[in-house]
């Protein structure tokens, strides 16, 4: 049989993803397992995967990577079903697969929506992340190796390129000159002009650069979708996750950004439950959904993560976190549903995709016209809602 290889987590996961599937295609009766360990949860559903992968494919060789694999890499080799681990940060180095050396990279033509990965690791010290170690230090891929692997995605038709990083906003600040992410999104538009859509995926609010703000605010083939790795509402919490921005920061940007793109759409991470969280922050939290819009939240209950400063703070207790939880989800979806009302009766530009649906520029989900061709940009005015879907 041939290669198989399962996503888990973050976007960037999906892209290193697709790229191993072209370095490993033609392996013989393989499973690749990309792990997550950003939370508890996460290192659990990849345990789960490879007991699945395993009971799918009793004869295929399994083979775990991704952060999981560099952070619980002892828990996992002891696994029965797991036959072997490849470092996370050798994932796509033909040599640690015993892989012939690709002569050109290349994409296989079907896709929509290309991720494309700028930038990995990361040189912060939130108090609740392990991802440093799963990742190492931030690194940017250079503008040329950036162009090159859009080049490819536009070749294959690709109607939608998503920039993708662990800290995609510090792309550039390792590299000669030092430049920013807003240098790389401007000459990305220049050098592909036919492009139509180029999409971020989650930014750092604190290292927007004025080039990029403006990009956002004004550029129409830069969606209008911001998703910030914003983690709370309160400012005291903010502080002791270590994160660089205030909720004051937050909303300046948003509301910036919106005085000059009115239609502009905020998705959030955001934490629940983070050690000392008190009613006073949990209600902070909660308010910032309203205040900047939240209609795309990931919304996930605090895991003690092995060695980090946050595992030795005061904890809440486990059912305080599911039910701050639940409560920062529904009030997401409350923000959700009111926005996809107002959508009703605008026209919307949807990129087509080949479940039947698509995302418009604002990433609503669109339920697609019978016969539309995956790739397909067009024109939807929704008539109604149903099941958080756009339909005409």
């Amino acid at each position: 049989m041939s290669v198989e290889v399962h996503s888990l987590g973050c976007r960037l996961n999906i892209s290193e993803s697709e790229d191993m599937r072209a370095l490993l295609r033609e392996a013989d009766d393989l499973v690749v397992i990309n792990s997550c360990a950003v939370t508890a949860e996460a290192v659990r559903q990849t345990r789960q995967a490879i007991r699945r992968a395993r009971r799918a494919r009793p004869e295929a060789r399994i083979v775990v990577t991704g952060c999981a694999a560099e952070i619980e890499r002892d828990a996992l080799a002891a696994m029965p079903e797991v036959d072997g681990l490849v470092a996370n940060g050798s994932k796509l180095d033909p040599r640690a697969w015993n892989a012939p050396l690709p002569a050109a990279r290349e994409r296989k033509a079907g896709y929509t929506r290309g991720f494309v990965q700028v930038q990995n690791g990361c040189d912060h010290a939130c108090t609740f992340c392990v991802i440093p170690r799963g990742r190492g230090a931030s690194r940017s891929r250079s503008l040329i190796e950036a162009l090159e692997d859009i080049a490819v995605h536009v070749a294959a038709g690709v109607r939608e390129v998503v920039l993708t990083g662990v800290d995609l906003t510090s792309w550039g600040q390792d590299l000669p000159g030092t430049p920013r992410l807003g240098d790389l999104c401007t000459a990305i538009l220049d050098r592909f002009p036919d492009l139509p859509r180029l999409r971020l995926s989650s930014i750092d609010g604190a290292e927007v650069d004025p080039r990029l703000f403006d990009l956002i605010a004004h550029e129409p083939r830069v969606m209008p979708h911001v998703h910030l790795s914003l983690q709370h509402g309160d400012d005291l919490i903010l502080k002791r996750m270590k994160r660089r921005h205030s909720r004051a920061d937050a909303l300046a940007l948003v509301d910036g950004l919106r005085a000059r793109r009115p239609g502009l759409v905020v998705g959030a991470d955001l934490m629940a439950g983070f050690p000392t969280e008190d009613e006073a922050a949990h209600a902070a939290n909660l308010s910032i959904i309203a205040e900047l819009g939240v209609v795309h939240g990931h919304v996930f209950p605090y895991s003690a993560r092995p060695d980090t400063p946050a595992a030795r703070m005061p904890a809440v207790d486990p059912a305080t976190i599911r039910r701050r939880a639940r409560e920062l989800r529904d009030a997401v979806s409350k923000e959700r549903a009111r926005w996809l009302a107002a959508q009703v009766g605008q026209p919307l530009w949807v990129l087509a995709e080949k479940d039947g649906t698509g995302h418009a520029e604002n990433f609503a989900r669109v339920r697609l016209p019978q016969g539309t061709v995956p790739g397909t940009v067009l024109c939807l005015t929704p008539a109604h809602v149903i099941e958080g879907i756009l339909e005409a």
